[in-house]
């Protein structure tokens, strides 16, 4: 038997403070009738003796604090979950918005979702291609990893996010790949943008999206990454397929927590953040991973803006910290016209060499990996020393650098956001730009896998 409250006894922002309860568990759905008959949702997120902090999903204007009643439903915030979600369009909460049918659920899951033991846990190993050199070639992707790309304001980390969704597959693999996307907290042009891409490539045929807009309540900001995420479990582990969850942009996640940190009280911790931003973020983060015995994954890459640039703010700190690497987009290369504007040095996927190498990519992927990476290194500082002391001050061999830099970044690095290329042309690509420099100062390579690809490819072209 459901009780219902008549003792609302304060409204601050997006919370409700409900008196005199019995019996109220942490995390349970809310039901509140306002006075007009109006309904709306909401969760408990403490519970103090016989008081209960209610969290509104659709906002508090309006609410009348006599006429209002709360019931207490005595269950969490579930998902009805089914593979006919593959294809369809959802809001923050799990309802459908692209004027089709409700979903009819094979199970409901709590979206809090349940941690993973470690215990269970298989190390990812499988390369995903996604299509883009920088990605594939020098900062691999494997299944079962979090890689989180760190972006600025103004780029076009969102034709970046498109891309991927759109090419992102897992090379000789005939399991079932789909795309589970979470758009948090994004203009309704940016929504567009999004579904219009999907559309018109097809990549909406193996995608499930979660849209939640800039002018939807904050709090359903919170639900949208758990939702994509339940979503993903039922795909990946009952269901077998893998999966890569997208989630753009975890900033305004975090935003959002801060501001019912806010009306909470609670003593800030960074930069007005609270405390517990790295618990919160880690209950998301740490929902990817590979099973022992289980053929699905779940591969995560969430997308954010850096607060003024700065990598030091907790948000992508924090979010490092927890993941395992991240893609830096760059505001230089951007304004160079470089599309992706992917920054290479700074950049890291720390479980790249698990994913390489014979049988997975190619056996030369490692070696050309670690050369192309030390020749751009030696290249930026070359090119820096050439804009200061002019050519003549440069050795061959610093000038070779020079051009490698400048090529790389023209051909490699700048592969446009509707070009999709295979690991083959990737590796092929690397070798090409190689050439540039003498074959004396390719000491990161194997002399057998120069012989082979470089000498190989030197016939081809006389032939």
């Amino acid at each position: 038997m459901l009780k219902e409250y008549k003792s609302v006894s304060e409204v601050v922002g997006p919370l409700m403070l409900v008196e005199d309860v019995s019996g109220v568990n942490f995390e349970e759905l809310v039901d509140i009738e306002l006075q007009t008959g109006e309904r709306r949702r909401g969760r408990v997120i403490e519970v103090d003796e016989n008081n209960a902090v209610v969290q509104l999903f659709e906002g508090s204007s309006g609410i009348n604090l006599k006429s209002t009643s709360v019931r207490f439903l005595g269950r969490p915030l579930e998902l009805g979950v089914s593979e006919d979600m593959i294809g369809r369009t959802f809001d923050g909460l799990g309802r459908p918005i692209d004027d089709g049918p409700s979903i009819i659920p094979e199970e409901k899951r709590d979206v809090n979702g349940v941690a993973i033991n470690p215990v269970s846990r298989d190390y990812p190993s499988e390369f995903i291609q996604t299509g883009v050199s920088t990605i594939d070639g020098l900062n691999t992707l494997v299944r079962g990893q979090k890689l989180p790309i760190f972006s600025g304001s103004g780029l076009p980390h969102n034709k970046f996010a498109a891309q991927i969704a759109r090419q992102a597959k897992v090379l000789n693999d005939s399991e079932d790949f789909a795309v589970v996307f979470a758009a948090i907290g994004i203009t309704f042009e940016e929504a567009q943008f999004f579904r219009q891409d999907f559309e018109k490539t097809g990549a909406l045929d193996r995608s499930v999206m979660f849209i939640n807009l800039a002018d939807d309540p904050a709090i359903e900001r919170l639900s949208t990454p758990k939702m994509a995420l339940t979503a993903a479990e039922y795909l990946a582990f009952e269901k077998g397929m893998q999966v890569l969850v997208i989630m753009t942009d975890m900033t305004n996640y975090a935003e959002a927590l801060r501001e019912v940190s806010a009306a909470r009280k609670e003593v800030p911790g960074r930069r007005g953040y609270p405390g517990y931003l790295y618990t919160d973020l880690a209950t998301l983060y740490e929902r990817a991973g590979k099973l022992k015995g289980k053929p699905g994954t779940i591969t995560q890459i969430p997308i954010l803006t850096m607060p003024e640039n700065d990598i030091t703010h907790p948000i992508p700190d924090l979010t490092g910290y927890i993941t395992e690497g991240q893609i830096i987009l760059s505001n230089e290369l951007y304004n160079q016209g470089v599309q992706p504007p992917v920054s290479i040095l700074p950049s890291l996927s720390r479980l790249k060499d698990k994913g390489i190498g014979e049988g997975k990519t190619r056996e030369d992927h490692a070696d050309t990996m670690n050369q192309i990476y030390a020749a751009y290194a030696s290249g930026v500082d070359a090119r820096e020393l050439q804009k200061i002391l002019g050519d003549s001050a440069l050795s061959k061999a610093d000038l070779a650098f020079a051009e490698f830099a400048k090529r790389f970044e023209e051909e490699y690095i700048n592969q446009g956001f509707y070009t999709n290329r295979t690991i083959e042309d990737t590796l092929n690509l690397g070798w090409e730009l190689l050439k540039i420099i003498p074959e004396s100062e390719l000491k990161r390579i194997d002399d057998e896998l120069i012989d082979k690809y470089l000498d190989k490819d030197e016939n081809k072209k006389e032939s």
